[in-house]
């Protein structure tokens, strides 16, 4: 099938040009502020602050990853001018060399977002959430298992994590394309399950929670969890993140906690961090290592915005364009729970669409206030 062009931020009332140009500022300052960096540390971030606005794409000449995804052919370009997802990739791959986290030295290996992180966990609402989670364990699977992928689904928003879903709430209008049935009867059959997961903190506890129900009900045998190796996209869950919210189910007395441990020592729950997972490409360029893997696994589920991103391509497709055919290349059955924080989305009938952009013009597609549930079971 034809290509769709990619996203840029080149227009200036685009969503992209806005998270060029006032999200990654705003950012940079609000590392600065969480962390008492030393003056070498303070002033790279600031050059950075300067360059990823006003200057062109500067690579560090010591830095490998430039190379190893071919990024450095795009050196002396406008970051507005480069694929949106390049362009993202870069800043923060500068962010972390700014900080030193790549070493060697004493700032090596501390993540600058992390302070963000724990701040999740920390909160009434995420409180609140696991009372109503540990609640769901006693409810009947027909209740229990949908309302647990709801809460996958949505992250962090607390309303609807965790409801029992009636008829009425599946048929919300804020779900834009709903595959839940056929995704439900997937994992019910499901010897292992590869979960590429989204962010940190609160947004991963749910996705852990879906992952405990999954393993102790015997509906999957294992669980592949495949996190970033090193932080990324500012809140993107890395091994360290999936410990920290594992420690806080158990420190919260939540019965999942105990049960999500043992599964990691014995091997039913394995964590993965492939470098892929923070390149700067689609995963239908995935290297054949993580191919094999995913054609190995029964169902791979990602999750989130980015991860659809890198799934479908960062492109303008139509929103009426098949989700079956931008994963036809996918190695095996493969599905995606995403709330919509970026332009790019597929699977949606015409009607949706004219519906969505009578009411809301184009802001539907990046506010996060609808949410797409597709799946595709063909292998390839």
């Amino acid at each position: 099938m034809p290509d769709a062009p990619l996203i840029h931020g080149t227009d200036p009332a685009s969503f992209a040009h806005a998270v060029l140009a006032e999200r990654h500022p705003a950012l940079i300052r609000k590392v600065l502020d969480a962390t008492p960096y030393g003056p070498e540390q303070r002033h790279a971030l600031t050059t950075l602050l300067h360059d990823a606005t006003e200057g062109p794409l500067a690579p560090p000449d010591d830095d490998p990853w430039w190379d190893t995804w071919d990024v450095r052919r795009h050196a002396g370009r406008s970051w507005f001018d480069l694929p949106f997802l390049v362009a993202e990739s870069c800043f923060y791959r500068r962010l972390l060399h700014a900080v030193g986290f790549f070493g060697p030295g004493p700032w090596q290996g501390v993540d600058p977002f992390r302070p963000f992180k724990l701040a999740e966990l920390d909160t009434p609402e995420a409180a609140a959430e696991l009372t109503a989670a540990d609640a769901l364990a006693e409810r009947p699977p027909h209740e229990r298992l949908p309302a647990l992928l709801h809460g996958s689904l949505w992250g962090n928003r607390a309303d609807l994590g965790f409801r029992i879903q009636t008829a009425e709430s599946a048929a919300d209008s804020r779900l834009l394309a709903d595959d839940s049935e056929e995704l439900l009867s997937l994992l019910s059959r499901c010897g292992t399950l590869c979960l590429v997961a989204d962010n940190a903190g609160r947004e991963l506890i749910p996705d852990l929670l879906l992952v405990d129900d999954l393993l102790t009900r015997g509906r999957v045998e294992r669980v592949l969890l495949h996190l970033k190796p090193y932080p990324y996209f500012v809140s993107d869950a890395t091994t360290a993140d999936a410990l920290d919210a594992v420690r806080h189910l158990v420190t919260a007395k939540s019965a999942a906690g105990p049960r999500l441990w043992s599964a990691l020592a014995d091997g039913r729950l394995v964590l993965r961090a492939h470098p892929f997972t923070c390149a700067p490409l689609p995963y239908a360029d995935m290297p054949d290592d993580l191919r094999e893997e995913f054609a190995s696994a029964d169902l791979t589920l990602f999750k989130g915005d980015l991860n659809y991103r890198r799934l479908v391509g960062d492109r303008l497709w139509p929103p009426t364009t098949s989700f079956a055919s931008v994963t036809a290349y996918f190695p095996g059955p493969v599905a995606a729970l995403r709330t919509l924080k970026s332009d790019v989305i597929v699977g949606l009938d015409a009607s949706t669409e004219a519906a969505l952009v009578a009411a809301e013009g184009q802001r539907w597609r990046t506010g996060g206030a609808h949410a797409v549930i597709q799946v595709n079971a063909g292998t390839n």
